[in-house]
């Protein structure tokens, strides 16, 4: 479980009663796209042929350009998270990565799904003893690709969902 059970009205649009600008929610998206784009070779590695990651991310990054609606984007989040299911370790975590990406469209706050499954990605990638490290690296790569527009938005959420999401983000 990722998201809060209470949702955080910064991460809610102002259509929805939340207080979330549209291009805030575009970026965010973004963001959480180049994050799972980062691990996306460890899925591609295991599963060359296997398009529905890579598809999801492309949906996602499409959605913030009017190109696709949200029902798209997110539909192809579902198809990401399938292509989960049945690997395991960093090629699993990397496609689910993808589909928290793809996702953002719909629930902004899955964001910090993408972040933290492709920071759980890095980590099972490595070798046991540099699986830390891996960790360490990767999350410190996301928070440096961090739009200066959602920055302190992104850093407090990591603060307040860290122990939902597996602490990956003690970096």
């Amino acid at each position: 479980m990722i998201l809060p059970k209470k949702r955080d009205p910064r991460f809610i649009t102002l259509r929805r009663g939340g207080t979330l600008q549209d291009a805030a929610h575009h970026l965010l998206a973004l963001w959480a796209a180049d994050c799972a784009a980062h691990v996306l070779p460890l899925f591609e590695a295991e599963r060359p042929s296997d398009d529905r990651p890579r598809r999801a991310i492309a949906l996602g990054r499409a959605w913030t350009r009017g190109e696709v609606t949200m029902t798209a984007a997110r539909t192809a989040a579902g198809h990401a998270n399938a292509a989960a299911r049945e690997l395991s370790g960093g090629p699993r975590f990397a496609a689910y990565a993808a589909g928290q990406a793809a996702a953002v469209a719909h629930v902004a706050a899955h964001q910090l799904g993408a972040a933290a499954y492709a920071i759980r990605a890095a980590r099972a990638a490595a070798p046991a003893d540099e699986a830390e490290s891996a960790a360490r690296r990767e999350c410190q790569w996301q928070r440096a690709q961090l739009p200066a527009a959602i920055r302190a938005l992104v850093l407090d959420d990591m603060r307040l969902r860290n122990d939902i999401c597996w602490f990956v983000f003690d970096c």
